[in-house]
């Protein structure tokens, strides 16, 4: 995707949300929270056991103002699109997906590293609730190609382990209660500078849903 000519309206060609231990819950909270009119697609990757039924896409489909997809080779797909269980991804500069089998645990990085090489700056990435630290090197990757980071605010997670890593690389621009983050991506993508207006580093004084409660 060329960042001078977006494949999809907003200031950003991509949102990556990813989630381990406590996901499913901050995902139904996350995703029926978005708008119909929701610009960014979004690709979620949620660490959950290949060996059950995969219900994940179901779940969030049901509540869901935007489309819900399960992720196949391809085209990346205005709404939501859920990668299977164990599978990370890669993105090209067309803005098409290849699956790709990943580790237990380790597929966010994979999917990260790789949007922010194919998207630069137009990428939004997101690490909620977890255990271990996939995510960490991603947001690095992020960072690095000039996008942007949020995490769910360790103290508010269900398993702090993916936001606490991520926060530790110094590259998170905002720690956020679970139920701040649609409201957040929402000013991201659709109001005219306003990832640019929140860019601020994080200190823990400042984090949403203490002193300042931005989004209240």
């Amino acid at each position: 995707m060329e960042s001078q000519s977006p494949a999809f309206p907003g200031g950003f060609d991509v949102v990556v949300v990813a989630a381990s231990a406590g996901g499913v819950k901050a995902l139904r909270t996350i995703v029926p929270a978005l708008p119909a009119a929701f610009p960014t697609p979004v690709l979620v990757v949620q660490h959950r056991r290949p060996d059950t039924a995969d219900l994940l896409t179901g779940l969030l489909r049901a509540r869901a103002a935007l489309p819900v997809h399960e992720a196949a080779d391809g085209a990346l797909r205005p709404g939501v699109t859920v990668l299977p269980p164990r599978t990370s991804a890669r993105v090209d500069g067309s803005g098409a997906l290849t699956l790709t089998p990943a580790p237990p645990n380790r597929t966010a990085d994979g999917l990260l590293v790789s949007a922010a090489a194919a998207c630069g700056p137009r990428v939004l990435a997101v690490v909620l609730t977890g255990r271990l630290d996939d995510g960490a090197a991603g947001v690095r990757a992020v960072r690095r190609a000039g996008g942007r980071v949020l995490v769910q605010d360790p103290d508010d997670a269900e398993f702090p382990g993916m936001p606490s890593a991520a926060l530790a690389t110094g590259c998170v621009e905002h720690a956020l209660p679970l139920r701040h983050v649609a409201a957040a991506l929402v000013a991201y993508t659709m109001a005219p500078g306003a990832a640019d207006l929140l860019a601020v580093p994080v200190a823990p004084w400042a984090r949403f849903g203490t002193a300042t409660d931005v989004f209240a």
